[in-house]
């Protein structure tokens, strides 16, 4: 058999690709340990991790103290050379989070907007947001090697806000054109409930499970899918939007919290429903009656979900997840009735920060499909 040039290229490039794979996130390795790894003979792997350190994408550690004989050279990922920027834009705030190639945050900024702020307000906001976290993280926008945007409502495979209830003047928003002007990298715009979803599965309730169903519960209600392990957007980025469906209770359910009778007048809209499970908690019989009407509605969405994806685990996110103590118990009391089958339930751990996590995620992800891309020549890191 004959071999031509371009397929030794090609070659050379997959084995560069399965040795990357080899080191990253696992740490140190030597060269024995990446050679058994890899299946590839050790002349081999020698020359592709001279050629991955020169080209700035492996690290040489200094060798482990105290062995006899000559030591060992170990190697490992170079995650600081690029980094990745997730952006989380919700109703009352927006979070932006920086970090290396390894997924480890670096910098983070949350500031507060309005709930009733306009198109271009809520733009301004993002943009100070992620100027702020760069600047915290002292790394500059030519360092960036992807940025993900997560938001409200059904959002396109192109970055197109197709449809959004709930940030005014959001409907139809380009937010993929609108943040590509300020980045020089690809720019990807997800679901917030899918991001979440992602983020459960990397690294929340949901690690090693396949098929999950993320419910996030907060202003308002919405899910994000994983099944076989990887997000599930449906033909149009709109899979599991329940709550555009009246014949469940999802559009009713944050009316329960909200309109609460002895809500103090001081309090903040988006702080209702923690209010209202603090009461609970001491048994107060109206906010206990708000509660279980709550649940009552957020388990029908939820049963219309397990009945036609029938997962393995339900994570119930957002705001409602600081109260999962007051939550849980009339939720599966609720649920369990409407399903064939009653999912294992879990209540995120990761609060707030599960959008912007998996906006990370997501930006890591894509780069991740650059590295491995065995039909494309090697990026080079920024640094």
């Amino acid at each position: 058999m004959t071999i031509s040039g371009g397929d030794t290229s090609r070659l050379r490039r997959i084995n560069l690709v399965t040795t990357l794979r080899a080191l990253r996130g696992q740490g140190p390795l030597s060269l024995t340990e990446v050679t058994k790894r890899t299946g590839l003979s050790r002349p081999t792997v020698e020359s592709l991790t001279e050629e991955l350190l020169g080209s700035g994408w492996l690290k040489e550690l200094p060798p482990h103290s105290g062995h006899m004989g000559r030591p060992a050279r170990l190697f490992s990922f170079h995650s600081t050379g690029d980094y990745v920027l997730g952006i989380d834009i919700g109703s009352y705030s927006i979070r932006a989070a920086v970090a290396d190639l390894d997924g480890t945050v670096v910098a983070s900024r949350t500031e507060g907007v309005s709930a009733d702020a306009g198109r271009a307000v809520r733009l301004a906001a993002v943009r100070a947001t992620a100027a702020g976290a760069l600047e915290s993280a002292a790394v500059g926008s030519a360092q960036l090697a992807a940025v993900c945007v997560g938001t409200t409502g059904v959002v396109s495979h192109d970055g197109l806000v197709k449809r959004c209830v709930g940030l005014p003047e959001w409907d139809g928003l380009d937010l993929a054109g609108e943040m590509a002007v300020d980045f020089d990298c690809p720019v990807l715009v997800e679901n917030d409930c899918n991001l979440a979803a992602l983020t459960e599965g990397w690294i929340g309730e949901a690690r090693g499970v396949d098929d999950v169903a993320f419910v996030l519960s907060g202003v308002r209600t919405g899910a994000g899918l994983l099944i076989g392990g990887r997000v599930h957007r449906g033909r149009g980025g709109a899979a599991g939007e329940i709550g555009a469906l009246p014949l469940v209770g999802w559009h009713r359910a944050t009316s329960h919290l909200t309109g609460y009778p002895k809500m103090p007048p001081d309090i903040l809209p988006q702080e209702a429903a923690e209010y209202v499970f603090a009461r609970a908690r001491t048994g107060e019989p109206a906010a206990r009656w708000a509660v279980e009407q709550y649940a009552h509605d957020l388990a029908e969405g939820i049963a219309a979900l397990v009945l036609a994806l029938d997962p393995e685990l339900v994570v119930i996110g957002g705001g409602v997840s600081r109260s999962g103590d007051v939550l849980l118990e009339p939720l599966r009391r609720h649920l369990d009735p409407l399903c064939l089958e009653p999912p294992a339930l879990a209540v995120s751990s990761l609060s707030d920060q599960a959008v912007v996590l998996g906006a990370v995620r997501l930006a890591l992800d894509h780069v991740d499909a650059r590295l491995y891309d065995v039909d494309t020549v090697l990026p080079e890191p920024s640094s």
